[in-house]
């Protein structure tokens, strides 16, 4: 099969770069490629970004393949609830792979056996990129406020996975996460918030980066006991978008696992009662929306 990876070594592009030595390749500015995104399953995405394809928090399960989460809603529902809508070699046809935190839903263990072993990895800190290494990965990086590839600049942000109610009852299993804010000249700026409630993390990533578009994982998760979701939901969602009007919604993490609980349609509703419908995406799976 011929990857994105490969690809270039056989095109006469790649042969006139060899030709003129690598400091050439290095140095020669790419032109803007724009933005990509491809909702494939529940938090998996591919991001095409300034010419690079990112493989986002890699959930390759087959459906129905492992136990709802226990002390979440609706765990007698197996995951993952759908198929997935491409075929393997697509979803691996990428450039690295980002992976915001280690929960199954986001690197499955069809993922830790799928996914190539030598692939640029990044991981959120040392702590996961230690784990992921013990897994028999060979190139795994953590995200920083420094960290790039490929000419884009990968900045991490926080977040938090829930209200302290939420991490009073299951702080542990909750854990740390983190965002991506990918960064090029001459491309839009696209927020990639992860795992998160709307907080001052989420507030303060989008007042230092302003970003052109945010991906929102919008489902709602509801742990049993708590009155409020573990990732956004329609009232988080309203207040990203009144932080930042202008900026395009990309809801992801939806109708895939057992404890999310709010629909594509139902977020659809909510945002033409508020009025920010045009400015919000719900991509179905298997769907990519270019910005």
């Amino acid at each position: 099969m011929t990857t994105r990876r490969n690809l270039f070594a056989l095109t006469g592009a790649g042969l006139a770069a060899t030709a003129l030595g690598a400091s050439a390749q290095e140095t020669a500015p790419a032109a803007p490629a724009g933005v990509r995104i491809t909702q494939i399953r529940n938090a998996t995405l591919h991001v095409d970004y300034g010419g690079t394809r990112f493989l986002v928090d890699p959930m390759l399960a087959d459906r129905h393949a492992f136990p709802g989460f226990e002390g979440t809603v609706n765990s007698e529902e197996r995951n993952a609830l759908v198929h997935l809508p491409l075929t393997m070699d697509e979803i691996l046809d990428v450039d690295a792979v980002i992976v915001t935190h280690l929960h199954e839903d986001h690197w499955d263990e069809a993922a830790r056996n799928l996914v190539p072993k030598a692939i640029p990895l990044f991981a959120q800190n040392e702590a996961d990129a230690e784990t992921i290494r013990g897994q028999g990965f060979t190139d795994v990086r953590v995200l920083s406020e420094d960290s790039s590839f490929n000419g884009i600049r990968l900045v991490k942000t926080d977040g938090r996975h829930g209200t302290e109610a939420a991490y009073a009852v299951a702080g542990d299993l909750l854990g740390q996460v983190c965002g991506v804010v990918f960064i090029r000249p001459d491309e839009k700026t696209v927020y990639l918030a992860g795992d998160t409630i709307w907080n001052d993390d989420v507030a303060g990533a989008l007042a230092a980066h302003k970003p052109e578009i945010a991906i929102l994982n919008t489902g709602d998760a509801r742990i049993i006991g708590v009155d409020d979701g573990i990732i956004m939901g329609k009232a988080d969602v309203l207040s990203v978008h009144e932080a930042a009007p202008d900026m395009i919604l990309i809801a992801s993490h939806m109708e895939a696992i057992n404890h999310c609980t709010l629909t594509r349609a139902d977020l659809r509703a909510f945002a033409r009662e508020n009025g920010f419908l045009e400015r919000l995406l719900t991509p179905g799976d298997g769907e990519t929306v270019t910005l």
